[in-house]
């Protein structure tokens, strides 16, 4: 089955968040901790790649395009990611 661009999610966090913790952090890895906890969220057929592009089956593509992604990001455990990976 093909899979096909469905939209684009910006997982990552700002510089200002970063500013307002305050630490020194590994961002790679948080950007990659978020991102992986985002793909175990989404619905199976759908993938968000590192770039952010949302790659989804075909006959998934419509319930990826529904994706409420703001209320997905906000059930990741962002404080507990940047525990894990301050330097």
């Amino acid at each position: 089955m093909s899979r096909i661009e469905t939209g684009i999610v910006s997982y990552t966090l700002s510089s200002d968040y970063y500013a307002r913790v305050g630490a020194d952090f590994d961002t790679e890895a948080v950007d990659d901790a978020i991102l992986a906890q985002l793909n175990r969220l989404v619905p199976v057929g759908v993938t968000v790649e590192r770039s952010g592009r949302v790659l989804a089956d075909e006959d998934r593509a419509d319930i990826a395009r529904a994706i409420d992604w703001t209320s997905l990001l906000k059930k990741i455990d962002v404080d507990q990611i940047l525990a894990e990976h301050g330097r």
